[in-house]
């Protein structure tokens, strides 16, 4: 074949076309690097032994180019010191720099927790720490947990974890770490008498992750009180009773022991096991610490907002509850008594006075003295008193008219005054059977005719008499009534009231009243029974049904380790557990300085859904889950952060390698387990 000039143009304008597709687009990097930094060394070395108490910082280097994430928040430098040393990245290294001179013979941990990532893809080091000495020994005994709120079982993220070594006097006693209060004429106590936490930075920390959980290391053998702290001001104490805190129950005493672990070793190629390999570790233990989380109820108090909102009522607002209630006195009103109607919100921090007294109300500005109770700098009660300044603004009527205000006056004998009603209802028109029906008047009352209001039920056609209703006033709200009783389903009732059946505290009375409500059907319920099986029977408990925002919606006592929900909305159910030690039959928080722990509290794991008409009965066996698996995760608010390897594979693999690091964090065996 013969090539002419028409066959190479043709050849030539191929290839360069060729060329031209060739080159459309970027060249592959390769597969996605998902690996973390690798430590490469650092300076001292780790775990080194006499490092001079001189040196100011450490620089620690990884096989690529890394960032600090989040260092105030997540990197912790046990001991503490007052002066918070600074991390800094730069290139494959990052260095921390202390402030303040190193103590001697003193074990030094930097936790780092997953703060390190790589620059490319912020793939982050997980649980990364340094250690060193500046003793001969370097110390390694570990303690570890999870830190969970008391009530809510959430997981406490960020939070500081710390312990003080347990302190003996001359004859080898224990000095008790919780003591009582010293009483209020004992001008000498001082901040001394109170537990270490209050006046003394902790000797060791760490701080929790994402999932609750920490691990203090470098422990010296001892005995140790352990506490944990939402520390808002960085001081390592129980500084502010606004500071939510744990403390575990007992002296914990750390130590380790030799185990054996088995690791199988997979041929990833071929998806079948290689091999079985026995090896020997060191575990560290405690390892299930379970510390729960609460807020006392020994809070600072103060009147955080106070109104006149008319000339008959004032309104104040603490910033927590207040109990005992307040006392109220007027400054230059000297023979003022029984001068209100005290009106509390359920959560006992609103409170509303109703003035009654006529020349109260006539005065623009009133002097008020406050009386409540208030911690003092030893955490102990004592009554303050605050007084407010508080006026009312009298709207000022507008000159009518000349014209107009004859006119007025020459129908002043002829026009009568329009008559004020007090007015009231009923909080609902349909009513559920197993709740009392609420009725709400517009002010106090100091006059109620019980004999004036008629119940009635509809039958067939005939409104039937069921006989004089009770009235039974709110503890809290003098304007709420209540009537209770065995209702009907599927019934229609009617409430009237004659006239003059109530009569306000400023005299005015009510008109006369009728209002029908109804309850619903039988067949639009449903019931769910829990046999609690394992629930110790000389331990009194009450069981919540919780909402989908985890609020509880219905509380019951268990009896007999059973407990009967009847008449209940059709849904999706959660349940809560609340050991109830004083059978006072609510939640009560913990105090430190009486040594008190929170009530204790347990999820059911899952839910329950129930049908309209249906009665169901499950069995719970509380203490079959570990306490920070109880919670079920559409509850969960402190959610934990997905790893990447969660959120690319969304399947059984990743849910192995979480379980596979939560093992390797706490050192786990199947003999321990958080209960």
């Amino acid at each position: 074949m013969k090539w002419n000039s028409l066959h190479i143009t043709l050849l030539a304008t191929v290839t360069l076309l060729a060329a031209a597709c060739a080159s459309i687009g970027n060249p592959s990097g390769g597969a996605r690097d998902e690996q973390p930094p690798r430590f490469v060394r650092a300076t001292p070395a780790p775990n080194s032994a006499n490092v001079s108490v001189t040196t100011d910082k450490v620089n620690i280097d990884f096989d690529e180019l890394v960032n600090v994430k989040d260092a105030m928040q997540k990197v912790v430098v046990s001991p503490p010191s007052k002066s918070v040393p600074r991390v800094a990245s730069q290139g494959r290294r990052v260095t921390v720099s202390f402030t303040d001179s190193l103590l001697p013979n003193t074990t030094y941990t930097i936790n780092f927790a997953d703060a390190i990532e790589d620059n490319n893809e912020a793939n982050p080091l997980v649980n990364f720490s340094y250690t060193f000495s500046t003793g001969p020994v370097v110390d390694s005994l570990r303690i570890a947990g999870r830190v969970l709120s008391a009530l809510g079982m959430e997981p406490m993220q960020s939070k500081i974890v710390g312990v003080h070594r347990v302190a003996y006097d001359a004859d080898s006693v224990m000095i008790p770490d919780v003591r009582p209060l010293p009483p209020l004429s004992d001008t000498t106590a001082n901040m001394q008498d109170l537990p270490a936490i209050f006046h003394r930075m902790f000797d060791r920390v760490a701080r929790t992750d994402d999932r609750g959980r920490f691990s203090i290391e470098g422990l010296a053998p001892g005995r140790y009180r352990v506490y944990a702290l939402d520390d808002t001001n960085s001081d390592y104490l129980f500084s502010s009773p606004e500071e939510e805190m744990a403390f575990y129950e007992t002296v914990v005493e750390p130590y380790s022991e030799s185990a054996t672990a088995t690791d199988t070793i997979f041929n990833t190629k071929l998806g079948t096991v290689d091999s079985i390999v026995t090896r020997r570790r060191t575990v560290f233990l405690p390892n299930d610490l379970l510390l729960r989380s609460f807020l006392t109820d020994r809070k600072q108090q103060f009147v955080s907002s106070y109104t006149r909102q008319d000339s008959t009522r004032i309104n104040l607002v603490f910033n927590a509850p207040n109990r005992p209630a307040p006392t109220f006195t007027l400054a230059g009103i000297d023979d003022a008594t029984d001068w209100y109607v005290m009106e509390r919100s359920e959560g006992a921090d609103t409170i509303s006075l109703w003035i009654k007294d006529p020349r109260i109300i006539a005065t623009d500005t009133l002097h008020l003295a406050v009386g409540y109770q208030k911690l003092d700098s030893l955490s102990r009660y004592i009554t303050v008193s605050d007084t407010l300044r508080l006026t009312t603004d009298r709207p000022r009527k507008p000159k009518a008219p000349k014209a107009d205000k004859k006119k007025k006056e020459a129908e002043a004998d002829t026009t009568p005054p329009p008559v004020k009603l007090m007015q009231y209802s009923l909080v609902s028109s349909q009513l559920d059977v197993d709740r009392p029906l609420l009725i709400q008047t517009d002010a106090p009352l100091a006059r109620l005719d019980s004999a004036a209001f008629r119940l009635e039920e509809l039958v067939d056609t005939l409104w039937t008499d069921t006989g004089r209703p009770c009235l039974q006033r709110d503890s809290l709200n003098p304007r709420l009534y209540r009537i209770e009783r065995p209702w009907k389903y599927g019934t229609k009732y009617r409430l009237s009231a004659d006239t003059l059946a109530m009569e306000s505290i400023y005299g005015l009375s009510t008109a006369p009243f009728s209002q029908e409500f109804s309850t619903k059907a039988e067949k639009e319920y449903c019931s769910l029974i829990l046999n609690v099986a394992d629930w110790p029977a000389a331990l009194p408990a009450f069981v919540e049904i919780l909402s989908q925002s985890d609020a509880p919606t219905r509380r019951m006592p268990l009896e007999g380790g059973r407990v009967r929900f009847n008449n209940l909305q059709p849904g999706k159910f959660y349940f809560r557990i609340v050991a109830d030690l004083n059978g006072n039959g609510r939640w009560d928080s913990g105090d430190i300085l009486e040594g008190r722990q929170p009530e204790p509290a347990f999820y059911y794991p899952k839910s329950i859904s129930v049908k309209q008409n249906w009665n169901k009965e499950e069995t719970w066996r509380v203490f079959d889950t570990p306490a920070d698996e109880m919670k079920p995760s559409t509850l969960l608010k402190n959610k934990p952060t997905p790893r990447k390897n969660e959120r690319n594979n969304n399947n059984k693999n990743s849910e192995e390698e979480e379980e596979d690091e939560e093992n390797d964090f706490y050192n786990q065996f199947p003999s321990s387990r958080l209960q």
